[in-house]
């Protein structure tokens, strides 16, 4: 078995690349998309997945919205095993298969859907520096992208994938490195060596989606701001439709992401305006206008110090609090996420909220259940009267959520309450942060909000 194993890795090593085809931008016209740096730090400007000028654009024309769903579910199984230490069910231990191979053995099992419920930003790498596009994961350690050759699998993606050859200052990363050490608490998963002595990174997502490829350094660019020696994993295998993304690019607490490489020359925080369809929005990496938001702390937990945890306390249903207990709130750790699409409650807490906003719409027809969400109504969320809900936090925080932030249209003719039941941990998603800014001071350990942030 061991044998016929290595024989199907090499078989894969030696097959031609999947063909990858260029596809160009919806928007291109759009100078606003040039990133720029000024009093407010390194501001990039951050596209919704829908939106028709993504430069990652255009989604398939028939994706239904229940496969954001499912990705979505795949996203939250993935951050549960996380939480819960359970080993990756796919392997993990990479080997090189043979002495004349150059890539470490590599996961074997196909991908599904990835990045249809993230945000995407353009990211500068090389010398020359070209542009990529890259999904937004604050929930992500290392940035990772598409490179050329493409030894076994690139998706399509927008633009040419990057070849290491076309830049003079790219360099692989050594086995014996101490970045290679650190990929375990990165990417959960351990490094393996190659038999030329390259370190090779596995990055898995849930819903057997990954990215595996060698660990290398170049020098990272954001216009005219750029910063050399950046670690990131030149991706020879991604499994999986990662939107049309050239990659991702990882913001979580940790020291191989980007935020920390890039923060000794902008500083140790970042904001975003999470934008919707029809608006643009940005990345922010550096200083701040600490004044304009209203701030929870970061809270610290054992179960994984990459993430970013802090403490709902409250909410409330047109000026009403829901008829849980307080302690209800903390009973699960709660977790901040760019790149989870429907925010997850604890389930007395999502119950009560799911009756609170039933009987406020109790004069709108409802709707049968869709996928993992089960309270809809006839109708689309911007035609409808929905209530006023407001989210606490510790420190005074809030979130005022408006329609688009309480409901999302699941079709033409329905829209479902866009939370659902928790699992092992209640999560904050992108739907109810759309069109808020929001700042992750990590120097400070504190997360801000701030309502109309996006253009």
């Amino acid at each position: 078995m061991a044998l016929l194993l290595r024989l199907l890795a090499l078989s894969l090593l030696l097959a031609v690349a999947t063909p990858i085809r260029d596809i160009t931008d919806a928007c291109s016209s759009e100078i606003k998309d040039f990133p720029h740096l000024n009093s407010s730090g390194l501001h990039l400007t951050l596209h919704h997945p829908r939106s028709p000028c993504s430069p990652a654009a255009p989604l398939p024309a028939d994706l239904p919205f229940s496969a954001v769903l499912t990705h979505d579910d795949a996203r939250i199984a993935s951050l549960a095993a996380r939480l819960a230490k359970t080993p990756s069910a796919r392997p993990t231990s990479l080997s090189a298969p043979d002495e004349s191979s150059s890539l470490a053995s590599v996961p074997l099992n196909p991908g599904t859907s990835v990045g249809v419920g993230n945000y995407v930003t353009r990211m500068g790498l090389g010398t020359p520096a070209k542009s990529y596009v890259m999904v937004v994961d604050t929930g992500s350690s290392l940035t990772w992208l598409q490179c050329s050759p493409c030894m076994v699998s690139c998706h399509r993606q927008a633009g040419p994938v990057f070849n290491p050859k076309s830049s003079s200052s790219y360099a692989s990363v050594s086995c014996s490195s101490s970045q290679c050490s650190d990929l375990t608490s990165a990417t959960l998963n351990p490094a393996a060596c190659s038999s030329s002595n390259v370190c090779v990174y596995q990055a898995s997502y849930g819903d057997s989606s990954f990215s595996v490829g060698y660990l290398s350094k170049d020098t990272v660019s954001f216009g005219s701001t750029s910063v050399p020696n950046f670690y990131y994993g030149c991706g020879q295998d991604n499994e999986g439709l990662f939107g049309r993304s050239a990659g991702l690019m990882g913001l979580a607490r940790n020291k191989l992401s980007l935020l920390y490489q890039v923060a000794p020359k902008l500083g140790y925080s970042f904001s975003y305006c999470l934008p919707t369809s029809s608006s643009s929005g940005y990345l922010s990496i550096g200083s701040y206008n600490p004044g304009q938001y209203s701030y929870t702390p970061m809270v610290s937990s054992s179960l994984d110090d990459s993430l970013y945890f802090i403490k709902l306390t409250g909410i409330t249903v047109a000026g009403k609090s829901l008829a849980v207990s307080s302690s209800a709130y903390s009973s699960l750790p709660t977790i901040i996420d760019s790149g989870t699409v429907i925010t997850r409650l604890p389930t007395d807490v999502y119950s009560a909220l799911s009756k609170a906003v039933a009987a406020a719409m109790k004069g709108t027809p409802r709707a049968s259940a869709f996928s993992i969400l089960d309270t809809c109504f006839q109708g689309q969320a911007s035609r409808l009267r929905a209530p006023a809900v407001d989210m606490a936090f510790a420190g005074g925080a809030r979130l005022k959520l408006a329609a688009r932030n309480l409901l999302v249209d699941v079709d033409d003719s329905t829209t479902c309450l866009a939370f659902a039941p928790a699992r092992s941990a209640a999560i904050i998603g992108n739907t109810q942060q759309q069109t808020f800014s929001v700042v992750y001071d990590v120097k400070s350990n504190k997360i801000g909000f701030a309502a109309g942030g996006c253009s």
